[in-house]
C-alpha cells in the first residue's frame, strides 16, 4: 500500500480454514485497492474532508450473520468504518470468482459511509484487473466469536463494541 493511500482496508473474519472465507477476503482487498487507486473515488473521497478511510471488514459465517453491523467514527483525524458481510455460499477457492460480489458488498458500504458522512453519489466502479498473485500473502485477522448466553444466540451478529474492537 502506497503511502498517499487515502483507503486502508483491514481485513477480518469469525470463521477459521475455510479456503473460500480467505478467497473472499481477497477479493474484497483486491477491489478495495483498485479504488483506492481510481482517480474518481479519490476525489470522490475529497469530499469527506478527512485524508483517509481505515476501511475493517469482517466476513461472518451465515450462522454468525444474521444481521450486518456497521460502524463509522471519525477518529486521530481519520474516518474508521468497520463493517461486517456474510460470507457467499459458494464453494471455491478462486478469488476471481467472488470479485463481482466483493465489488457490491464494498460499493453497499461505501454507500452507507456516503449517507452517513453526506456525501455525493458514488462514482463509477473502475476495471478491476486480475488479482496480483501476491494477494495471497495477505493479512486476515481471525477470532472466534464469544460464547452468548443462549437467550442471546438467535442474535448471531457482532455486537457493536464488537465490531469497533475486532482490529485492535
Amino acid at each position: 500500500m502506497s503511502s498517499d493511500a487515502w483507503l486502508r482496508p483491514l481485513m477480518g473474519t469469525t470463521t477459521r480454514g475455510e479456503p473460500a472465507a480467505r478467497a473472499f477476503m481477497i477479493a474484497l482487498w483486491h477491489v478495495a485497492r483498485v479504488l483506492d487507486a481510481d482517480p474518481g473515488w479519490h476525489a470522490w473521497w475529497q469530499h469527506s474532508g478527512v485524508p483517509t478511510c481505515e476501511l475493517g471488514i469482517v466476513a461472518e459465517g451465515s450462522l454468525d450473520h444474521l444481521r450486518p453491523t456497521a460502524d463509522i467514527r471519525q477518529v486521530d483525524g481519520k474516518v474508521r468504518a468497520n463493517f461486517t458481510c456474510a460470507l457467499p455460499e459458494l464453494d471455491t477457492d478462486l478469488p476471481a470468482e467472488l470479485v463481482e460480489l466483493a465489488t457490491a458488498e464494498l460499493t453497499a458500504m461505501f454507500g452507507v459511509i456516503r449517507v452517513a458522512m453526506r456525501m455525493p453519489e458514488l462514482p463509477p466502479t473502475p476495471p478491476l484487473p486480475e488479482i496480483p498473485a501476491n494477494a495471497r500473502d495477505l493479512e486476515v485477522t481471525t477470532k472466534s466469536l464469544p460464547s452468548l448466553p443462549r437467550e442471546l444466540e438467535q442474535q448471531g451478529y457482532l455486537t457493536l463494541s464488537e465490531i469497533q474492537e475486532f482490529f485492535g
